[in-house]
């Protein structure tokens, strides 16, 4: 095979085939020499290789979603020649239409172009180099059973620790507490249990260094402290255990542990790895010693921060005072935070006017691991929401402009988290080694019998891992944890509370309820085989009737009168003639007079574009949604 020739099957021309050749130590004199079929099959695979390496090193960054005529400019493409390329791959838009990001990418690599999402001008400002490192004071969250006593020892260290050493005691609640103890300093956080630690952590806010699990000593063990040290153990955080409730004369230390050791917490003195205190948040014996040890761990953390960057952290709680306006506790996690300095928090931003430390007093900076509630932003954040300080009020409007169009987004379609259906693929992609489960069942044996089922179910490729058990209907808490560990909530013989539903909803968690071991193990077993399709119901959205076919330069548009419902865009829709569907596709655009508009209601005319050449005057346009049904009781 001659080199014009091969240059011709690669869609370039001799001159540039001889040239990439030369990069590839492949010299050849002219267009007429002459290759073996093996060596022309090597030379196309490497100028392949070559041509997708130069594309992907050709990056250019944009926002999405972009408009046609956007990428146009950035591509330095005239856009009747994207439009050219969208038709002839079947696709109608027009050069004022917003493109997703897999279109625009798909155009992009055409044109020989890597098109990537512009880094968020907030990473920008978090990728600061560490000029003064210093060690800081753990963070820890109390945990545990409702009654089991976690305020009374907060309470006891509070009123020992600190009101000795301030004659005006505690003036204020503000979610956190800092201790200063002879061997150095702790701050605790006063979260009101473990939902609110782990909707912090669906937040990206993993701001606790280590967790006290508190188990009362007549109690033991119960439900709830399970729940805890699963979200604990989810979060990859050591966990020290607080046998609290020892003076109590029922008081069984031996007892709790042997119930601590059943869930996985094994006590050092029995061999184990776990960390066990007896305290008493009445008398305070053990309480010290509580204290030594959570230094103690934090000292084997080697915990560091940069205390000369400007402030980032996290929200711990916020308010709106009356008198005040927007007050917001924050958690110094980076950095030193100054009196006056410019801050993005959640989707708000202000100037700190004033700042107050746990005990009321007026601060002119704060260091890393001190809470501190702030005064100044333009709104109430949410706890768990990244605080950051910028340089200017245009970089702070900008980030939070940018935070609110996401959020918004969002809220329109929202994010999607393991389903069963989707098991093979990703574990044929290699992007998950495990299917985390949380199992919730009507009682304690069927849990068992449940659990046990479930382990055999593992293959080489995915082990099956429960990633929380318990007794009772699914709950806030079993979806939010589904959510921060990206896991699948199966109920057997459970119902769910209303609240979960709809927060299951909101975060595209999927709930699955059984009546029948055998139907959860095959459904298992057919999810790892990739053989398990989700069920899917058609929502009617609304019809409408052709009236009259504009054949344009963009497209075919269908002028319809929506007889029922609504029309939407890019909704789901079916073309009927004579009662048989003729196509299926998608609506990718609405016009009503001159404007591009979303939807359009029951009444109304309007233009259509589906996609569809062969559409005709008289044909019906059903237009629906899909929603994947979950199994009820």
């Amino acid at each position: 095979m001659r080199i014009y020739e091969l240059a011709k099957q690669l869609g370039m021309d001799s001159k540039q085939l001889i040239e990439k050749l030369k990069t590839l130590n492949f010299f050849v004199k002219s267009h007429m020499s002459v290759v073996d079929e093996e060596t022309a099959e090597i030379i196309k695979h490497e100028i392949e290789d070559l041509k997708k390496k130069e594309i992907e090193e050709n990056v250019v960054e944009v926002d999405f979603p972009i408009t046609l005529k956007e990428l146009a400019v950035k591509l330095d493409k005239k856009p009747s020649e994207i439009l050219k390329f969208l038709v002839s791959q079947g696709k109608f838009y027009n050069i004022n239409q917003s493109l997703d990001e897999a279109i625009a990418k798909e155009i992009a690599y055409h044109y020989k172009v890597n098109l990537k999402k512009k880094p968020p001008k907030e990473e920008e400002i978090l990728k600061v180099e560490p000029k003064e490192v210093k060690k800081r004071a753990p963070v820890v969250t109390l945990m545990g059973h409702i009654d089991h006593g976690k305020t009374s020892i907060l309470d006891y260290i509070r009123k020992s620790k600190i009101a000795e050493r301030e004659t005006g005691g505690i003036t204020q609640h503000i979610g956190a507490y800092r201790v200063t103890l002879e061997k150095g300093e702790i701050t605790f956080l006063d979260t009101p249990g473990h939902q609110t630690f782990t909707a912090m952590r669906a937040r990206g806010a993993n701001i606790t260094d280590i967790i006290v699990l508190v188990v009362a000593a007549d109690e033991g063990v119960k439900p709830q402290t399970i729940e805890a040290y699963d979200h604990g153990r989810d979060a990859g955080v050591p966990i020290i255990v607080a046998i609290n409730k020892i003076d109590k004369p029922n008081a069984d230390t031996e007892m709790t542990k042997q119930q601590l050791s059943k869930i996985g917490l094994v006590p050092e003195d029995w061999g184990g790895n776990t960390v066990t205190v007896g305290v008493s948040a009445k008398t305070g014996e053990g309480i010290d010693e509580l204290l030594e040890l959570i230094l103690l761990q934090a000292e084997l953390m080697e915990l560091k921060a940069d205390y000369a960057r400007p402030a980032l952290g996290v929200v711990i709680e916020a308010k709106l005072s009356k008198g005040k306006g927007p007050l917001a506790t924050v958690l110094i996690q980076e950095g030193k935070l100054k009196k006056g300095d410019l801050c993005v928090c959640g989707l708000y931003w202000g100037r700190v006017r004033a700042m107050y430390d746990d005990r009321g007093r007026q601060l002119d900076q704060a260091f890393p691991s001190y809470p501190v509630e702030i005064l100044g932003l333009g709104g109430v954040p949410n706890p768990g929401d990244r605080f950051f300080v910028v340089s200017d009020e245009s970089t702070a409007k900008e980030i939070v402009n940018r935070r609110r169009e996401e959020e918004e987004r969002k809220r329109i379609s929202p994010p999607v988290h393991m389903r069963l259906e989707d098991l093979y693929e990703r574990v044929k992609d290699k992007s998950i080694k495990q299917l985390k489960i949380i199992l919730k069942a009507d009682v304690g044996g069927t849990l068992e019998a449940v659990e046990n089922a479930l382990k055999d179910l593992g293959t080489q490729e995915v082990e099956v891992n429960i990633v929380h058990k318990g007794v009772g209907s699914i709950n806030s808490s079993d979806v939010l944890l589904a959510e921060v560990s990206d896991a699948v909530v199966i109920g057997f013989k459970v119902s769910v509370d209303t609240n979960a539903r709809d927060l299951a909803k909101a975060k595209g968690i999927q709930i699955r309820l059984y009546q029948i071991v055998y139907e959860l193990v095959d459904d298992l077993k057919l999810a790892l085989e990739g053989m398990l399709t989700p069920q899917i119901r058609k929502v009617f959205l609304g019809r409408a009737v052709v009236k009259k076919v504009f054949k344009l330069s963009r497209g075919v548009i269908a002028g319809v009168i929506v007889e029922k419902g609504k029309l939407q865009r890019q909704a789901l829709c079916e073309v009927l003639r004579e009662n048989e569907v003729v196509f299926k596709g998608k609506i990718l655009s609405l016009k009503r007079f001159k404007d591009d508009v979303k939807e359009v209601s029951e009444g109304l005319e309007c233009g259509v574009n589906i996609g569809y050449s062969e559409v005709k005057e008289g044909d019906i346009i059903e237009a629906f949604s899909e929603e994947v049904v979950e199994r009820r009781l």
